[in-house]
């Protein structure tokens, strides 16, 4: 068992653990004293404290090591009396003596004097200072959460370690996190971390780091998942072709949990995989991208389309519309399909949010009635090569003409 000294002076202690006694006279012949003050010492937890105590004309005074918290009797001259395994005594020159610590637990952190029995007693004082890394508690660190949208959500993270560990999220792709007041940032600091209104822009992996300056630095990834129902958008919702060209419809889709997509004709019927129709679908995440090619362009297939999206959570769909351009109306320069580049259609369960104005080379009214487009000064209508350097000449012999006339006028 360790000894602890309690009332009683420590020196009749060191008295009684000393192998040489010396005579009053002895010890009044030397006036022994500290050379310098013990360094405190800062250990990172598992390694090795060394407290030095360096003392001057110690004559045949005796030097001890105490834990002062735990009033424990550790050393005398240059030997252990505890029976902690890892303490040792190194004694250099009759004036130096080094206590070390090896394996360095927490409990090891506190105050340790060295002590000279003079009377009266001489002792000074070091402080043992133990670090530990951050570590990330399982509770009450949050796991992987699945919310709807909409919803407010808070994570939190839990941490151990000495000096206290600063906790700082970040998102792991690195985008960027919007506060509530709407300004973005690119880590938030505290244990919690709140989100009001989850929307699908929230969902992805959030990084909880602890960090104290004793290395190394963890984290935890919480995985977030935003649960909503379908939702399409439609870019063109009037796209125009021959007969016997290869067309493509495309739809765009955004759900979670994943959704069911397919394409429907007028009357419901699925449209099938294979033959003349090219299904494919482009994942993405939440994000779906629908594209249907149809090869070889006949009759039958003029008409609307339905691209559909299903989860557990609801369902929704977009319509195109297919229709033929008769062969007279495209001469030979110009693009064969007519590419639209107007507003965006989107659509919910809700209905309609936002509709096109341009579609495919033909601006469509409130009624549904088409309108020749004439040169506009944007790109809303691409054409081909051939076509604008004729609409171009056209435009300069116009213009050639009326300076002209113009001339031989003020003649």
């Amino acid at each position: 068992m360790d000894f602890k000294f309690g009332v009683a002076p420590l020196v009749i202690l060191l008295y009684l653990h000393s192998t040489l006694r010396t005579t009053s006279s002895e010890v009044t012949a030397v006036d022994p004293k500290f050379s310098m003050p013990i360094n405190n010492v800062t250990v990172p937890i598992g390694r090795e404290a060394i407290l030095t105590c360096v003392v001057q004309d110690l004559g045949s005074y005796k030097v001890a090591w105490l834990r002062v918290d735990t009033q424990t009797i550790l050393t005398i001259q240059n030997h252990v009396i505890t029976k902690n395994h890892r303490v040792a005594i190194v004694w250099a020159e009759r004036r130096t003596w080094q206590l070390k610590i090896k394996d360095i637990k927490e409990s090891d952190r506190g105050w340790y004097m060295c002590q000279i029995n003079t009377d009266p007693m001489k002792s000074q004082m070091g402080y043992l200072d133990v670090v530990v890394p951050p570590d990330i508690l399982d509770y009450p660190t949050s796991t992987d959460m699945v919310v709807r949208e909409g919803s407010n959500v808070t994570l939190k993270c839990a941490a151990t370690g000495s000096p206290t560990p600063t906790i700082t999220w970040r998102r792991e792709g690195g985008e960027p996190i919007t506060l509530p007041g709407g300004s973005e940032v690119l880590s938030v600091e505290g244990s919690t971390f709140t989100i009001s209104r989850v929307n699908r822009l929230h969902m992805g992996a959030y990084l909880c780091i602890a960090s104290n300056g004793v290395p190394p630095t963890v984290s935890k990834r919480i995985m977030l998942i935003i649960h909503f129902p379908p939702m399409i958008w439609v870019q063109n919702q009037l796209v125009g072709a021959l007969e016997g060209q290869k067309i493509t419809l495309e739809c765009q889709s955004e759900a979670y949990p994943k959704s069911i997509n397919y394409w429907t004709r007028e009357k419901g019927e699925i449209v099938p995989q294979g033959g003349k129709f090219e299904p494919v679908l482009l994942d993405n995440a939440y994000k779906v991208v629908m594209k249907l090619s149809i090869k070889s362009v006949s009759q039958a297939d003029f008409g609307s389309y339905k691209c559909v999206a299903k989860n557990s959570l609801g369902d929704t769909d977009g319509t195109i519309k297919l229709y033929a351009i008769p062969p007279h109306t495209i001469s030979s320069g110009e693009s064969q399909v007519a590419r639209s580049r107007g507003k965006m259609l989107r659509k919910d369960g809700n209905g309609l949010l936002e509709a096109n104005t341009i579609v495919d080379g033909v601006v469509v009214d409130g009624d549904g009635k088409r309108r020749d487009i004439a040169l506009m000064g944007n790109n809303d209508v691409t054409y081909s090569s051939s076509a604008s350097i004729k609409t171009l000449l056209h435009i300069l012999a116009i213009a050639s003409f009326t300076v002209t006339w113009r001339y031989v006028a003020q003649l």
